[in-house]
């Protein structure tokens, strides 16, 4: 199995740019007493984040005029993340949980 990855590791490396592109990771945010933790998070184009929502009421990992996503009571959401860039986000129905991204280019 071992050589089967490094042939492809080779076969990329000589038909594409040069570059092997690292895999994607999940990078996971809890939800507990109304606050996400970390706060703030760094990833990369193509990681997807998720949240992990341990408390019992409803909660939201929003950004203004961009993506909006719904975490279930006890439950989990995820997003993969598609741009580079840093953003806020907060939850739509507890204003005052905040975090903050930031997204590296791959």
């Amino acid at each position: 199995m071992r050589s089967v990855l490094y042939l492809i590791a080779i076969a990329g490396l000589v038909l594409g740019n040069g570059v092997v592109d690292a895999e994607a990771k999940t990078v996971r945010v809890t939800i507990e007493k109304m606050a996400f933790v970390p706060a703030e998070i760094e990833a990369r184009v193509g990681d997807t984040i998720e949240w992990v929502n341990k408390d019992i009421l409803v909660h939201t990992a929003t950004v203004k005029g961009g993506w909006d996503v719904l975490i279930p009571a006890k439950g989990t959401a995820s997003l993969a993340m598609p741009e580079a860039g840093q953003v806020d986000y907060y939850c739509r129905f507890h204003p005052n949980m905040k975090g903050r991204l930031s997204v590296a280019a791959p």
